[in-house]
């Protein structure tokens, strides 16, 4: 059974309504790589977790001057995380987002994410990625030159996530650019939703 949960500093019961998709360690066909360390017993305050996304290894998409940053924690084996994506990019001109990759869901994950985070082009390869796994196709083919670096960057994001306290991705940490509440939603959510949830 996935995992939903909705946490914000403020009620919003418009966006809490939606129907929530996202993939987690107790989703069917889920095959961790790991055993994913039980979450903290107290979790981080949204603010404090907006904090700690910040020191994750991603890469931005959207305006680099943008006033307000959004991180993603993604599995790229997650097709939620590719709906997410997709629906994003209708925003790409306003919002700034941080993607940042963990290995966790299958034991191809960690892998792929450490393929995406080294291409020279992210983003490109992030958009490969997505759309294999919308057609299950299986994502990108992993890169037979993966630095050790790259592999630990993913190892400290997957780690980071879970001191979050987090069981399901995509996970979206913001603050929200109109009100400055801090926020994190576990989901996939249309663009509009998104806009809403972030204030832009």
């Amino acid at each position: 059974m996935n995992r939903r949960r909705f946490v914000l500093t403020t009620t919003s019961t418009a966006i809490a309504a939606l129907a929530l998709a996202a993939c987690g360690d107790k989703a069917p066909g889920a095959s961790a790589a790991a055993p994913a360390p039980a979450p903290s017993s107290q979790k981080p305050s949204a603010q404090e977790a907006y904090e700690m996304a910040a020191r994750g290894s991603g890469f931005a998409v959207g305006p680099v001057m943008a006033a307000n940053t959004v991180y993603v924690f993604f599995d790229p084996t997650c097709p939620h995380c590719a709906a997410l994506w997709t629906n994003s990019k209708a925003l790409s001109t306003k919002l700034k987002m941080v993607w940042i990759p963990i290995g966790w869901l299958q034991r191809s994950s960690q892998p792929q994410a450490a393929t995406i985070l080294s291409a020279s082009d992210p983003a490109a390869a992030m958009a490969e990625n997505e759309a294999s796994v919308l057609q299950r196709g299986g994502g990108i083919t992993v890169s037979s030159s993966l630095s050790d670096e790259v592999v630990a960057k993913v190892k400290a994001n997957t780690e980071l996530f879970h001191k979050l306290g987090e069981e399901s991705v995509p996970l979206i940490v913001f603050k929200n650019g109109r009100t400055g509440q801090f926020g994190t939603f576990a989901g996939a959510v249309p663009a509009e939703q998104l806009a809403a949830m972030v204030g832009v």
